[in-house]
Protein backbone atom coordinates (compact mmCIF):
# COMPACT_ATOMS: atom_id res chain seq x y z
CA UNK A 1 0.00 0.00 0.00
CA UNK A 2 1.00 3.53 -1.13
CA UNK A 3 0.89 5.10 2.28
CA UNK A 4 0.22 9.30 2.92
CA UNK A 5 1.16 11.58 5.57
CA UNK A 6 -2.19 13.58 5.90
CA UNK A 7 -4.64 13.38 8.31
CA UNK A 8 -7.33 12.14 5.46
CA UNK A 9 -5.45 9.32 4.91
CA UNK A 10 -5.09 7.96 8.63
CA UNK A 11 -8.88 8.43 8.97
CA UNK A 12 -9.78 6.59 5.83
CA UNK A 13 -7.50 3.33 7.07
CA UNK A 14 -9.22 3.82 10.50
CA UNK A 15 -12.44 3.54 8.42
CA UNK A 16 -11.66 0.62 6.96
CA UNK A 17 -9.64 -0.81 10.49
CA UNK A 18 -12.36 -3.59 11.13
CA UNK A 19 -10.89 -3.14 14.50
CA UNK A 20 -11.47 0.17 15.20
CA UNK A 21 -14.81 -0.02 17.50
CA UNK A 22 -12.21 -2.08 20.19
CA UNK A 23 -10.88 1.11 20.86
CA UNK A 24 -14.26 2.26 22.77
CA UNK A 25 -14.04 -0.96 24.63
CA UNK A 26 -10.66 1.09 26.67
CA UNK A 27 -10.35 3.85 28.92
CA UNK A 28 -7.88 6.14 27.38
CA UNK A 29 -6.17 8.82 29.78
CA UNK A 30 -6.38 12.35 28.96
CA UNK A 31 -4.13 15.15 28.67
CA UNK A 32 -5.50 18.80 28.66
CA UNK A 33 -8.96 17.38 27.70
CA UNK A 34 -7.99 15.10 24.63
CA UNK A 35 -7.90 11.24 24.87
CA UNK A 36 -3.61 10.20 25.21
CA UNK A 37 -2.04 8.61 22.38
CA UNK A 38 -1.26 5.62 24.11
CA UNK A 39 2.26 4.29 23.02
CA UNK A 40 3.32 2.22 25.97
CA UNK A 41 1.05 -1.20 25.77
CA UNK A 42 4.27 -2.42 26.03
CA UNK A 43 4.97 -1.56 29.44
CA UNK A 44 1.34 -1.25 30.41
CA UNK A 45 -1.73 -2.08 28.65
CA UNK A 46 -4.78 0.46 28.81
CA UNK A 47 -8.09 -1.27 31.22
CA UNK A 48 -10.47 -2.54 29.78
CA UNK A 49 -13.86 -1.43 30.39
CA UNK A 50 -15.32 -4.47 31.10
CA UNK A 51 -12.57 -5.40 33.88
CA UNK A 52 -14.62 -3.31 36.51
CA UNK A 53 -17.63 -5.50 35.64
CA UNK A 54 -15.09 -8.65 35.79
CA UNK A 55 -13.99 -7.30 39.49
CA UNK A 56 -17.58 -6.23 40.62
CA UNK A 57 -18.67 -9.56 40.14
CA UNK A 58 -16.08 -11.15 42.56
CA UNK A 59 -16.59 -8.74 45.33
CA UNK A 60 -20.50 -9.44 45.01
CA UNK A 61 -19.16 -12.84 45.12
CA UNK A 62 -17.58 -12.20 48.24
CA UNK A 63 -19.99 -10.11 49.71
CA UNK A 64 -23.19 -12.57 49.58
CA UNK A 65 -21.51 -16.21 49.28
CA UNK A 66 -18.62 -15.36 51.21
CA UNK A 67 -16.50 -18.75 51.10
CA UNK A 68 -19.21 -20.47 49.64
CA UNK A 69 -17.81 -18.02 46.78
CA UNK A 70 -15.48 -21.22 45.57
CA UNK A 71 -17.79 -23.60 44.75
CA UNK A 72 -21.66 -21.36 43.99
CA UNK A 73 -20.53 -18.32 42.54
CA UNK A 74 -21.26 -18.36 38.75
CA UNK A 75 -17.59 -18.30 37.83
CA UNK A 76 -16.17 -20.32 40.84
CA UNK A 77 -13.27 -19.69 42.25
CA UNK A 78 -12.07 -23.24 42.91
CA UNK A 79 -11.49 -23.58 39.24
CA UNK A 80 -11.36 -19.90 38.05
CA UNK A 81 -7.77 -20.43 36.55
CA UNK A 82 -9.03 -23.41 34.31
CA UNK A 83 -11.07 -20.65 32.53
CA UNK A 84 -7.99 -19.75 30.93
CA UNK A 85 -6.42 -22.37 29.52
CA UNK A 86 -8.28 -22.92 26.04
CA UNK A 87 -7.76 -18.90 25.36
CA UNK A 88 -4.39 -18.69 26.39
CA UNK A 89 -3.49 -21.75 24.58
CA UNK A 90 -4.97 -19.88 21.52
CA UNK A 91 -2.89 -16.71 22.16
CA UNK A 92 0.46 -18.48 22.59
CA UNK A 93 0.02 -22.01 20.44
CA UNK A 94 -0.38 -24.70 22.74
CA UNK A 95 -2.59 -27.42 23.80
CA UNK A 96 -5.24 -26.14 26.57
CA UNK A 97 -3.34 -28.61 29.12
CA UNK A 98 0.00 -27.27 28.50
CA UNK A 99 -1.18 -23.48 29.59
CA UNK A 100 -1.96 -21.98 33.17
CA UNK A 101 -2.60 -18.64 35.13
CA UNK A 102 -0.21 -17.96 38.26
CA UNK A 103 1.55 -15.85 40.79
CA UNK A 104 3.64 -13.39 38.87
CA UNK A 105 6.38 -13.58 35.80
CA UNK A 106 9.58 -13.40 37.74
CA UNK A 107 8.06 -15.72 40.54
CA UNK A 108 7.21 -18.11 37.85
CA UNK A 109 10.51 -18.12 35.86
CA UNK A 110 12.16 -19.00 39.67
CA UNK A 111 9.83 -22.08 40.15
CA UNK A 112 10.37 -23.00 36.52
CA UNK A 113 13.82 -22.99 36.54
CA UNK A 114 13.46 -25.71 39.42
CA UNK A 115 12.23 -28.25 37.34
CA UNK A 116 14.32 -27.31 33.57
CA UNK A 117 18.11 -26.20 35.28
CA UNK A 118 19.36 -29.20 36.34
CA UNK A 119 23.05 -28.56 36.42
CA UNK A 120 25.03 -31.47 36.60
CA UNK A 121 28.44 -32.77 35.94
CA UNK A 122 30.34 -30.14 33.37
CA UNK A 123 26.41 -29.59 32.09
CA UNK A 124 25.83 -26.34 34.14
CA UNK A 125 25.79 -22.71 32.04
CA UNK A 126 22.80 -20.92 30.85
CA UNK A 127 23.01 -19.26 27.74
CA UNK A 128 21.02 -16.10 27.51
CA UNK A 129 20.86 -12.85 25.82
CA UNK A 130 23.06 -9.88 26.55
CA UNK A 131 21.38 -6.90 28.48
CA UNK A 132 17.96 -8.77 28.90
CA UNK A 133 15.48 -7.49 31.09
CA UNK A 134 17.15 -6.87 34.48
CA UNK A 135 15.05 -8.71 36.09
CA UNK A 136 15.58 -11.81 33.93
CA UNK A 137 19.52 -11.08 34.98
CA UNK A 138 18.84 -10.92 38.45
CA UNK A 139 17.10 -14.06 38.24
CA UNK A 140 19.29 -16.00 35.89
CA UNK A 141 21.98 -14.79 38.18
CA UNK A 142 20.66 -15.64 41.71
CA UNK A 143 19.56 -19.28 40.43
CA UNK A 144 23.46 -20.48 39.40
CA UNK A 145 24.53 -18.57 42.57
CA UNK A 146 22.09 -20.69 44.27
CA UNK A 147 23.58 -24.02 42.59
CA UNK A 148 27.01 -22.88 43.90
CA UNK A 149 28.42 -21.44 40.48
CA UNK A 150 29.72 -18.44 39.59
CA UNK A 151 27.68 -16.27 37.11
CA UNK A 152 30.52 -15.46 35.67
CA UNK A 153 31.15 -18.46 34.49
CA UNK A 154 28.04 -20.30 34.05
CA UNK A 155 26.48 -17.50 32.25
CA UNK A 156 26.94 -17.28 28.61
CA UNK A 157 25.68 -14.31 26.69
CA UNK A 158 25.35 -13.79 23.27
CA UNK A 159 26.39 -10.64 21.74
CA UNK A 160 25.93 -8.31 19.10
CA UNK A 161 28.09 -7.56 16.12
CA UNK A 162 29.88 -4.34 16.97
CA UNK A 163 28.22 -1.37 15.06
CA UNK A 164 25.06 -3.38 14.84
CA UNK A 165 21.64 -3.62 17.07
CA UNK A 166 20.04 -6.34 16.88
CA UNK A 167 21.12 -10.31 17.61
CA UNK A 168 21.68 -12.70 14.32
CA UNK A 169 20.26 -15.81 14.66
CA UNK A 170 23.62 -17.50 13.05
CA UNK A 171 25.00 -16.17 15.64
CA UNK A 172 23.15 -17.43 18.82
CA UNK A 173 23.41 -21.19 16.78
CA UNK A 174 26.88 -20.76 16.86
CA UNK A 175 27.05 -20.23 20.80
CA UNK A 176 24.76 -23.19 21.34
CA UNK A 177 27.25 -25.14 19.29
CA UNK A 178 30.16 -23.39 21.53
CA UNK A 179 29.22 -24.32 24.54
CA UNK A 180 27.75 -27.48 23.79
CA UNK A 181 27.52 -29.98 26.15
CA UNK A 182 28.40 -27.74 29.32
CA UNK A 183 24.84 -26.16 28.27
CA UNK A 184 22.30 -26.62 31.19
CA UNK A 185 19.63 -24.14 29.52
CA UNK A 186 18.76 -21.71 26.99
CA UNK A 187 16.50 -19.20 28.55
CA UNK A 188 16.09 -15.98 26.42
CA UNK A 189 13.63 -12.84 26.23
CA UNK A 190 11.14 -14.34 22.48
CA UNK A 191 11.22 -10.22 21.72
CA UNK A 192 13.80 -7.70 23.28
CA UNK A 193 12.16 -5.49 24.86
CA UNK A 194 14.84 -2.68 23.99
CA UNK A 195 14.93 -2.95 20.73
CA UNK A 196 11.45 -5.12 19.63
CA UNK A 197 13.28 -7.85 17.83
CA UNK A 198 11.80 -11.24 17.69
CA UNK A 199 14.12 -14.12 17.87
CA UNK A 200 13.61 -17.06 15.45
CA UNK A 201 12.23 -19.11 18.55
CA UNK A 202 11.55 -22.16 16.95
CA UNK A 203 14.88 -22.42 14.99
CA UNK A 204 17.07 -21.77 18.77
CA UNK A 205 14.77 -24.24 20.30
CA UNK A 206 15.75 -26.99 17.95
CA UNK A 207 19.40 -25.85 18.61
CA UNK A 208 19.10 -25.90 22.01
CA UNK A 209 17.65 -29.09 21.95
CA UNK A 210 20.16 -30.82 20.00
CA UNK A 211 23.04 -29.87 22.37
CA UNK A 212 20.85 -31.86 25.42
CA UNK A 213 19.69 -28.51 26.80
CA UNK A 214 16.51 -27.50 27.88
CA UNK A 215 14.89 -24.85 26.41
CA UNK A 216 12.55 -21.81 27.41
CA UNK A 217 11.22 -18.39 26.87
CA UNK A 218 10.73 -15.04 28.64
CA UNK A 219 7.29 -14.31 26.61
CA UNK A 220 6.85 -10.95 28.40
CA UNK A 221 6.73 -8.92 25.06
CA UNK A 222 5.74 -11.42 23.23
CA UNK A 223 2.58 -12.75 24.40
CA UNK A 224 -0.35 -10.98 23.03
CA UNK A 225 1.80 -9.33 20.43
CA UNK A 226 3.43 -11.79 17.88
CA UNK A 227 2.46 -15.52 16.28
CA UNK A 228 3.22 -17.96 18.71
CA UNK A 229 3.76 -21.77 18.23
CA UNK A 230 4.99 -22.97 21.55
CA UNK A 231 4.25 -26.46 21.47
CA UNK A 232 5.00 -26.83 17.40
CA UNK A 233 8.39 -25.70 18.22
CA UNK A 234 8.25 -28.07 21.14
CA UNK A 235 9.90 -25.65 24.32
CA UNK A 236 10.11 -26.91 26.47
CA UNK A 237 8.57 -23.98 29.20
CA UNK A 238 7.52 -20.12 28.69
CA UNK A 239 6.29 -17.35 31.24
CA UNK A 240 4.79 -14.66 30.43
CA UNK A 241 3.39 -11.16 32.16
CA UNK A 242 -0.18 -10.44 31.80
CA UNK A 243 -0.15 -6.33 32.14
CA UNK A 244 1.98 -5.06 29.22
CA UNK A 245 -0.52 -6.43 25.66
CA UNK A 246 -2.70 -8.63 27.52
CA UNK A 247 -4.23 -5.03 29.21
CA UNK A 248 -4.40 -7.08 32.40
CA UNK A 249 -3.46 -4.54 35.33
CA UNK A 250 -0.08 -3.45 37.41
CA UNK A 251 1.97 -6.27 38.14
CA UNK A 252 -0.65 -9.04 37.17
CA UNK A 253 -0.41 -12.77 36.95
CA UNK A 254 1.40 -14.43 34.66
CA UNK A 255 1.00 -17.16 32.21
CA UNK A 256 3.16 -20.30 32.13
CA UNK A 257 3.53 -23.06 29.73
CA UNK A 258 4.56 -26.19 30.80
CA UNK A 259 5.57 -28.55 27.50
CA UNK A 260 3.45 -32.12 28.31
CA UNK A 261 6.06 -34.24 27.81
CA UNK A 262 6.76 -33.10 31.92
CA UNK A 263 3.33 -33.66 32.68
CA UNK A 264 2.03 -36.81 34.87
CA UNK A 265 5.26 -36.97 36.48
CA UNK A 266 6.09 -37.41 40.25
CA UNK A 267 9.91 -37.44 39.86
CA UNK A 268 10.16 -34.42 38.08
CA UNK A 269 12.29 -31.60 40.17
CA UNK A 270 9.01 -29.16 41.41
CA UNK A 271 8.07 -27.20 44.12
CA UNK A 272 4.85 -28.21 45.06
CA UNK A 273 1.65 -26.87 46.58
CA UNK A 274 -1.91 -27.63 47.72
CA UNK A 275 -3.20 -26.14 44.31
CA UNK A 276 -1.44 -28.52 41.98
CA UNK A 277 -2.59 -31.62 44.00
CA UNK A 278 -5.19 -33.59 41.76
CA UNK A 279 -8.18 -31.51 42.14
CA UNK A 280 -10.72 -34.04 42.63
CA UNK A 281 -8.99 -34.83 45.70
CA UNK A 282 -7.50 -31.87 46.65
CA UNK A 283 -9.79 -31.21 49.65
CA UNK A 284 -9.38 -34.64 51.33
CA UNK A 285 -6.17 -33.31 52.91
CA UNK A 286 -3.98 -35.98 51.85
CA UNK A 287 -0.37 -35.87 52.67
CA UNK A 288 1.39 -37.71 49.77
CA UNK A 289 1.53 -35.03 46.54
CA UNK A 290 -0.59 -36.44 43.64
CA UNK A 291 0.14 -33.83 40.50
CA UNK A 292 -2.41 -32.73 38.58
CA UNK A 293 -2.03 -34.22 35.05
CA UNK A 294 -1.50 -30.61 33.47
CA UNK A 295 0.28 -27.63 33.54
CA UNK A 296 -1.49 -26.72 37.03
CA UNK A 297 0.70 -29.64 38.52
CA UNK A 298 3.14 -26.34 38.87
CA UNK A 299 0.43 -24.41 40.48
CA UNK A 300 1.40 -23.88 44.55
CA UNK A 301 -1.17 -21.84 45.94
CA UNK A 302 -4.71 -21.05 45.28
CA UNK A 303 -5.82 -18.67 42.67
CA UNK A 304 -5.78 -14.90 42.94
CA UNK A 305 -9.17 -14.23 41.57
CA UNK A 306 -9.37 -10.44 42.48
CA UNK A 307 -6.14 -9.71 40.83
CA UNK A 308 -7.27 -12.35 37.58
CA UNK A 309 -10.79 -11.32 36.77
CA UNK A 310 -9.49 -8.06 34.82
CA UNK A 311 -7.29 -10.62 32.69
CA UNK A 312 -9.96 -12.87 32.05
CA UNK A 313 -11.77 -9.71 30.80
CA UNK A 314 -9.18 -8.81 28.41
CA UNK A 315 -8.81 -12.26 27.02
CA UNK A 316 -12.31 -12.73 26.51
CA UNK A 317 -11.73 -9.92 23.90
CA UNK A 318 -8.56 -11.87 22.52
CA UNK A 319 -10.59 -15.06 21.98
CA UNK A 320 -13.20 -12.80 19.93
CA UNK A 321 -10.66 -11.11 17.66
CA UNK A 322 -8.06 -13.53 17.53
CA UNK A 323 -4.12 -13.33 17.16
CA UNK A 324 -4.46 -13.31 12.95
CA UNK A 325 -6.50 -10.32 12.69
CA UNK A 326 -4.62 -8.93 15.58
CA UNK A 327 -1.21 -9.30 13.70
CA UNK A 328 -2.73 -7.96 10.64
CA UNK A 329 -3.53 -4.66 12.27
CA UNK A 330 -0.37 -4.53 14.25
CA UNK A 331 1.64 -4.97 10.66
CA UNK A 332 -0.36 -2.07 9.13
CA UNK A 333 0.02 0.19 11.87
CA UNK A 334 3.75 -0.10 12.92
CA UNK A 335 4.48 0.50 8.68
CA UNK A 336 2.41 3.14 8.86
CA UNK A 337 4.12 4.50 12.18
CA UNK A 338 7.55 3.68 10.48
CA UNK A 339 6.28 5.86 7.20
CA UNK A 340 5.22 8.99 9.00
CA UNK A 341 8.44 8.53 11.12
CA UNK A 342 10.44 8.95 8.03
CA UNK A 343 8.33 11.58 6.04
CA UNK A 344 8.81 13.91 9.40
CA UNK A 345 12.69 13.03 9.12
CA UNK A 346 12.77 15.08 6.08
CA UNK A 347 11.66 18.24 7.95
CA UNK A 348 13.69 18.52 10.83
CA UNK A 349 17.68 18.42 10.93
CA UNK A 350 17.60 15.91 13.32
CA UNK A 351 17.85 12.68 12.47
CA UNK A 352 15.99 9.16 13.19
CA UNK A 353 17.43 5.90 13.05
CA UNK A 354 14.90 3.17 13.78
CA UNK A 355 16.80 0.18 15.46
CA UNK A 356 14.20 -2.67 15.34
CA UNK A 357 14.20 -4.73 12.15
CA UNK A 358 12.53 -3.84 9.00
CA UNK A 359 11.67 -7.22 8.51
CA UNK A 360 7.78 -7.58 9.43
CA UNK A 361 8.68 -11.43 10.65
CA UNK A 362 11.31 -10.25 13.15
CA UNK A 363 9.40 -7.63 14.83
CA UNK A 364 6.16 -7.02 16.65
CA UNK A 365 4.58 -4.16 18.31
CA UNK A 366 7.33 -1.95 18.89
CA UNK A 367 9.71 0.60 16.84
CA UNK A 368 12.37 1.66 19.27
CA UNK A 369 13.81 4.84 17.50
CA UNK A 370 17.38 6.33 18.29
CA UNK A 371 16.43 10.30 18.52
CA UNK A 372 20.27 11.79 16.89
CA UNK A 373 20.82 15.16 18.19
CA UNK A 374 17.82 14.90 20.57
CA UNK A 375 17.62 14.96 24.33
CA UNK A 376 15.44 14.30 27.16
CA UNK A 377 13.38 17.78 26.43
CA UNK A 378 12.00 15.76 23.48
CA UNK A 379 10.54 12.97 25.20
CA UNK A 380 9.25 15.48 28.40
CA UNK A 381 7.48 18.16 25.01
CA UNK A 382 5.77 14.48 23.80
CA UNK A 383 4.40 13.40 27.22
CA UNK A 384 3.04 17.06 27.83
CA UNK A 385 1.21 16.60 24.78
CA UNK A 386 -0.28 14.03 24.99
CA UNK A 387 2.50 11.76 23.55
CA UNK A 388 2.55 8.67 25.92
CA UNK A 389 5.81 6.95 25.43
CA UNK A 390 8.80 5.42 26.81
CA UNK A 391 12.31 6.88 27.25
CA UNK A 392 15.20 4.64 27.24
CA UNK A 393 18.77 5.89 27.57
CA UNK A 394 20.61 7.42 25.77
CA UNK A 395 18.08 8.88 23.49
CA UNK A 396 16.09 5.78 22.67
CA UNK A 397 12.16 6.44 22.73
CA UNK A 398 10.09 2.60 22.08
CA UNK A 399 6.69 3.61 20.48
CA UNK A 400 4.49 0.13 20.76
CA UNK A 401 1.09 0.89 19.02
CA UNK A 402 -1.15 -1.59 20.40
CA UNK A 403 -3.66 -2.81 17.37
CA UNK A 404 -6.73 -3.12 20.20
CA UNK A 405 -6.71 0.63 20.63
CA UNK A 406 -4.23 2.86 18.97
CA UNK A 407 -5.50 4.70 15.75
CA UNK A 408 -4.09 5.35 12.17
CA UNK A 409 -4.99 8.96 13.11
CA UNK A 410 -3.24 8.52 16.37
CA UNK A 411 0.18 7.54 14.30
CA UNK A 412 -0.23 10.85 12.03
CA UNK A 413 -0.68 13.47 15.12
CA UNK A 414 2.40 11.97 17.12
CA UNK A 415 4.02 12.55 13.93
CA UNK A 416 3.04 16.46 13.45
CA UNK A 417 3.64 16.82 17.37
CA UNK A 418 7.20 15.12 17.60
CA UNK A 419 7.72 17.31 14.07
CA UNK A 420 6.45 20.43 16.22
CA UNK A 421 8.60 19.67 18.98
CA UNK A 422 12.02 19.28 16.98
CA UNK A 423 11.54 22.83 15.17
CA UNK A 424 10.58 24.40 18.07
CA UNK A 425 13.52 23.96 19.91
CA UNK A 426 15.62 24.60 16.78
CA UNK A 427 13.95 27.92 16.79
CA UNK A 428 15.23 28.90 20.12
Amino acid sequence: MQFENSREFARQLDKEDKLSKYRNEFILPKVNGKDVIYFVGNSLGLQPKTAQRYVDEIMKDWAELAVEGHFYAEKSWWDYHERFSEKLARVVGANPAEVTVMNTLTVNLHLLMVSFYRPSGKRYKIICEEKAFPSDQYMISSQVRFHGYDPKDAIVEIKKRDGENNFRTEDVLAKIEEVGEECALVLIGGVNYYTGQVFDMATITKAGHDAGAFVGWDLAHAAGNIELKLSEWNVDFAAWCSYKYMNSGPGNASGCFINKKYHNKKDIPRFEGWWGHNKERRFLMEPEFQPEPTADAWQISNAPILAMAPYLASLEMFDEVGMPALIEKRNKIVAYLEYVLHEIDKDVESSFEIITPADQDKRGTQLSVFLHGEGKELFRYLMDQGVITDWREPNVIRLAPAPFYCSFEDMYEFGQILKEGILNKQKV
